[in-house]
């Protein structure tokens, strides 16, 4: 047990001390193993602390190679990630880990198994609950590392319908999301993705303003999860997640073919993000304050004397 960790804590504290264990009995220090998997001393002390970020995907692999832990660290690593959100995430994600075909709607934004670095990074970066650098790092490399099942041999079919607002809004700015539309086109070339966009002229539906997933499992079953900004919903009940497939297929009606949708993406990237510009926030803030100066009775001369106002002749 490392010094002061009880792996009974959590399943970081429960990998730090294996990856400790493991070390000692290799005869190695934390500087020597940091050298070996390409990491500075105190990453190796954090990760034995289960203090800091958690471990990367990459990372977990490099120490499983290095003290030779035949698969262990590499087995234990989903479960450590999954730790740091809440019950009903993990949840989720536990049922995406071994679904043999996933159904998504998403109103605002490309779902995570198809997002590019650069895409989800702009997004993490705005979360509420976000408290610091590391654990940006961390959420990015949990949800980087999700996306290598759609490369497994057990990869599931993957179905997503986006509304048309996915593709208009910026996400990143102009650069990062024409990528991110490109990214889009290059995954509906797979045969187990297909990809279709609700126009905006489909009006109101049954999950407007949310997300919608529903997920195929092994043994036959099905459950769907709801999400909006800060909330998420796991739907276990046959009855009621059945409704929701339903939805779903009226929403997969709704959508665009698949090759008219793709067509709307690279609209989207041609028209919208091409050589777009964005305004930055500062420019909008003096922009607002100028409109603010010249919204009043009397109006900022350019020296910065007021304009006088006329009086009527006697």
């Amino acid at each position: 047990m490392a010094k002061g960790i009880d792996p009974q804590e959590s399943l970081a504290a429960l990998f730090g001390c294996r990856v400790r264990k493991l070390r000692t009995a290799a005869g190695l220090t934390q500087a020597e193993l940091g050298r070996m998997t390409h990491v500075v001393s105190t990453r190796i002390t954090q990760i034995e602390r289960a203090s800091g970020a958690r471990p990367s995907q990459e990372l977990a692999q490099a120490l499983d190679a290095a003290l030779v832990a035949d698969d262990l660290l590499v087995d234990l690593w989903p479960y450590v990630y999954r730790e740091a959100f809440p019950d009903w995430v993990q949840a989720f994600m536990a049922l995406s880990a071994r679904a043999t075909a996933i159904r998504q709607y998403l109103a605002h934004v490309v779902p995570g198994l198809l997002q590019t670095e650069p895409y989800a990074r702009a997004l993490l970066s705005v979360g509420r609950t976000l408290k610091s650098e590391e654990q940006l790092e961390e959420r990015l490399s949990a949800r980087m590392a999700r996306q290598t099942r759609l490369r497994g041999a057990d990869r599931p079919e993957l179905w997503v319908i986006l509304d048309e607002a996915v593709l208009r809004r910026p996400v990143g700015g102009p650069d990062v999301m024409r990528d991110q539309l490109a990214r889009l086109l290059a995954t509906a070339e797979e045969p187990h993705i297909t990809v279709q966009v609700l126009p905006f002229a489909h009006g109101e539906h049954g999950v407007l303003g949310g997300s919608l997933t529903v997920l195929d499992l092994p043994d036959g079953t099905e459950t769907a999860y709801t999400e909006g900004a800060h909330y998420g919903q796991l739907i276990e009940d046959p009855e009621e997640v059945g409704r929701f497939a339903v939805t779903y297929d009226l929403l997969r009606a709704a959508a665009l073919p698949p090759h008219m949708s793709l067509d709307m993406i690279r609209s989207a990237m041609e028209d919208n993000h091409h050589d777009a510009t964005v305004v930055s926030r500062s420019d909008r803030r003096r922009l607002a304050q100028k409109q603010l100066q010249q919204s009043g009775r009397g109006r900022l001369r350019r020296g910065g004397g007021r304009t006088p106002r006329s009086r009527p002749r006697p």
